[in-house]
């Protein structure tokens, strides 16, 4: 069955062809869109250029935005600092910044908080990762000042310096002292075995298996390895 509407209820739709549209109100659109596009393309490039990290402020200077709260200031400060590769337009490398400016940064935010491990973190982690020798070694370099200053509270990230060193550096006889460093400045209660082991596995990566002797016996006989366990597999290595 098919059912008719009535022709009130039927919407009409009268459309005018193009033709219709007066003359000058084409060419006004045309004119408009011919001059938009013209100014777009004689629109003068963006002015990206890559920012240096600002000079470090003095040390007041730089402890009076804290307003008392120094550990909230010190993250404030590395949140910002971490997020300055990210500036308008542009990416920057870290290998674009300038490293000793970015070591007294660090430095001057871990005086805020010296119990953070966030700037020693990003120093061994973050910032060491770049492909330039110089940069990491300057990274390195920070970390190991300032493990001198809490041995007990950073030596994870003298290890981390360790890695560096030998496995990015390839430098062993400076992973050796770093190596040495983390084991006489620490005692066996403030740093895992493993740490304070170091040394013996980078001797052994030198070839001097007979120097990583001795100090496992020194390291037994002053009672720094007291695991049986322990004890029989770093010989078990060096024997190997």
């Amino acid at each position: 069955m098919i059912v008719r509407l009535p022709a009130s209820l039927v919407a009409h739709r009268s459309e005018r062809p193009v033709a219709a549209v007066p003359r000058p109100v084409v060419a006004i659109l045309a004119v408009a869109l011919a001059a938009q596009l013209a100014w777009h393309g004689l629109r003068p490039e963006a002015n990206v250029e890559m920012r240096d990290l600002p000079a470090v402020p003095s040390e007041t200077a730089f402890r009076l935005p804290a307003l008392g709260e120094e550990p909230a200031a010190a993250r404030m400060f590395m949140l910002w600092l971490q997020a300055f590769d990210y500036q308008p337009g542009i990416s920057v490398p870290f290998a674009r910044l300038d490293y000793e400016r970015l070591a007294g940064w660090l430095d001057r935010i871990l005086s805020l908080d010296p119990r953070s491990g966030y700037p020693l973190l990003s120093a061994a982690r973050v910032y060491s990762q770049v492909p330039d020798e110089a940069r990491q070694r300057r990274m390195v370099a920070f970390v190991r000042e300032k493990f001198t200053e809490d041995p007990a509270g950073r030596w994870r990230w003298m290890a981390h310096a360790v890695y560096v060193a030998k496995h990015r550096l390839k430098d062993l006889d400076l992973a050796l002292e770093l190596a040495r460093e983390l084991r006489v400045a620490t005692k066996p209660d403030e740093a895992p075995g493993w740490a304070r082991q170091m040394e013996l596995f980078v001797l052994e990566d030198m070839g001097d298996v007979e120097g990583a002797r001795i100090l496992l016996g020194g390291l037994i006989e002053s009672g720094a390895i007291t695991d049986p366990n322990e004890i029989r597999f770093l010989l078990e290595r060096l024997g190997r």
